[in-house]
């Protein structure tokens, strides 16, 4: 088994552990028996409204390349989040870009090159929140020091991107040195790679599209929040709108945590600490764990499989691809 499968079953079972500990299930299932479904209902509508934007925000990034229809988008996405959820290693992440290059002329590098712009908006999104967030109430010092590091890695990425794009040649003479000193038919590989790739990039150069881009971005995250906000109210917590902001960026935080498939652990954990910062009792809180992350596998689960006749899927052929786009 890989060793970075070891490791994140390994954490998962930490945070697993840590969710529960000193916690009396009868409580747990106490709380899960308040639940209200209407509220529920209407989480379902968002995470799919969510999901549904998700693709249209990415069909935005692929269009200067090739425009997609909405439903291939968004069939792509639905298969694409499904192997993201259930590979482990985070290798479910190249799965949209091998499928939508599958259904298009887009080379998988190209798509891949928008998923690290997709990756880069949401970044600079939720920090922003964050950043707004920290006004209307007292953060953690480590979640305040954890957004601050996120945004300065954030601005890297994106000071690269745009040299990227904007000194083209020059980037690209940069790199094409370094390869000089690789082997050949390595360093052609690489090169053609790296061109595929920069063209994912393209959105950047339009400064409406752009601008675009960070609207969709800053209204995903506000429909994810106003799900969780719906979720919460369904137990009757009467929490402020503001948990649901802090709970969001931890929870970002915390998937992008290496762990075991479908996020078993680190999402329970992120919701514990972050519902712990306003006041509600451990086992309320991992009752509301557990049911959010339920139900947004669930939907995951329904919607990639509902979709995965359509798109012909498979790691060993997905692998292969990775290969052969990088053959001249």
């Amino acid at each position: 088994m890989n060793k970075k499968v070891i490791l994140g079953i390994l954490i998962s079972v930490v945070l697993v552990y840590l969710s529960i500990r000193g916690i009396n299930l009868q409580d747990v299932f106490r709380d899960l028996q308040r639940i209200q479904f209407s509220y529920v209902i209407s989480f379902i509508i968002l995470i799919m409204l969510m999901q549904w934007l998700r693709s249209y925000r990415w069909g935005v990034m692929l269009q200067p390349m090739e425009k997609i229809d909405q439903l291939s988008l968004f069939s792509v996405t639905s298969v694409g989040f499904l192997a993201i959820a259930s590979i482990p290693a985070r290798i479910g992440e190249l799965a949209r870009p091998y499928l939508i290059s599958k259904r298009s002329s887009i080379k998988m590098s190209s798509a891949l090159g928008t998923i690290l712009v997709e990756r880069i908006f949401d970044s600079f999104t939720v920090l922003a929140i964050a950043i707004i967030i920290l006004f209307f109430t007292d953060l953690p010092p480590w979640m305040i020091k954890s957004s601050i590091i996120f945004f300065l890695l954030a601005l890297v990425m994106f000071c690269f991107i745009i040299f990227l794009i904007l000194r083209r040649d020059a980037a690209l003479k940069l790199i094409n040195g370094i390869l000089r000193k690789l082997p050949g038919k390595f360093a052609h590989k690489i090169d053609e790679l790296i061109h595929h790739f920069i063209d994912g990039f393209q959105i950047i150069t339009n400064i409406k599209l752009f601008l675009y881009l960070f609207f969709l971005s800053a209204l995903i995250w506000l429909v994810d929040v106003l799900a969780i906000y719906m979720l919460l109210e369904s137990f009757g917590f009467g929490l402020p709108i503001m948990a649901s902001f802090v709970l969001m960026i931890i929870l970002i935080v915390g998937i992008a945590i290496p762990t075991a498939p479908g996020y078993i652990g680190n999402w329970h954990f992120a919701c514990v600490l972050a519902l712990s910062l306003f006041g509600l009792a451990k086992a309320e809180a991992l009752s509301f764990a557990l049911v959010y992350h339920f139900l947004s596998m669930i939907i995951v689960v329904v919607l990639g499989v509902a979709f995965l006749p359509f798109n012909k899927f498979s790691i060993p052929d997905m692998k292969n691809q990775i290969n052969n786009i990088t053959k001249s």
